[in-house]
């Protein structure tokens, strides 16, 4: 690998260390992928590929009964959870919500409480048999928490998306749990992009005739 680079004042030496950084930390997101965990509402582990395959085909069936995949998120989770509600509606076909809309979320976060700002639109709209994906890197946050026993009340298929601990809250509360065993939020965040992606383009290749 040195050899493709000449050594002008040290130069070469830098450029190794931030290549060998690069492939490291590509290296360990695709490890963190690979060592995916994937539950049930019981914790009983499922196959990660099976896990994928029940996610898509219960969105199938939330998308063919013209019901709602509503998406929650805090932060970087929150910027997924908006892309791939749009993804979803535009690319997909898919009724999808947007639980982080701006007026609404600090509306509900001065008057009543941030940890209701998930819960409060899914009382509001949600139906049984709507489908609530919910990402958290840290999975114990109160407002996602909140948002899974609503949903959870009202009937939806959940799927839930963390990161970090291993004992983290969120990942045994979904009908679908992936937990990714990431170090780092950066990490976490990576690959918990990448599977949203993943469940997107494996829906459009076995439902709608091909990804976009």
């Amino acid at each position: 690998m040195a050899a493709r680079f000449k050594s002008v004042d040290g130069c070469i030496e830098k450029r190794m260390i931030m290549e060998q950084s690069y492939v490291g930390y590509m290296d360990e997101c695709r490890e963190a992928l690979k060592l995916l965990e994937v539950s049930g509402q019981q914790g009983q582990i499922i196959m990660q590929e099976e896990g994928m395959e029940r996610w898509i085909d219960q969105t199938k069936r939330v998308n063919d009964n013209n019901h709602i995949i509503y998406f929650a998120g805090n932060g970087a989770s929150a910027m997924m959870a908006g892309h791939m509600s749009a993804d979803s509606t535009k690319n997909g076909g898919m009724k999808s919500m947007f639980l982080s809309e701006t007026s609404l979320i600090t509306a509900v976060s001065n008057d009543i409480s941030y940890d209701e700002v998930f819960a409060f639109p899914l009382n509001r709209f949600a139906d049984k048999a709507d489908m609530l994906i919910a990402i958290s890197s840290s999975g114990n946050s109160g407002n996602i928490i909140r948002a899974i026993e609503t949903a959870r009340e009202k009937g939806l298929a959940i799927v839930t998306l963390t990161g970090l601990r291993e004992d983290n809250t969120v990942r045994q509360l979904g009908d679908i749990n992936f937990y990714v065993p990431g170090k780092t939020y950066g990490i976490v965040e990576v690959c918990h992009q990448a599977l949203l992606h993943c469940w997107l383009d494996k829906y459009l290749d076995k439902y709608k005739g091909g990804r976009i």
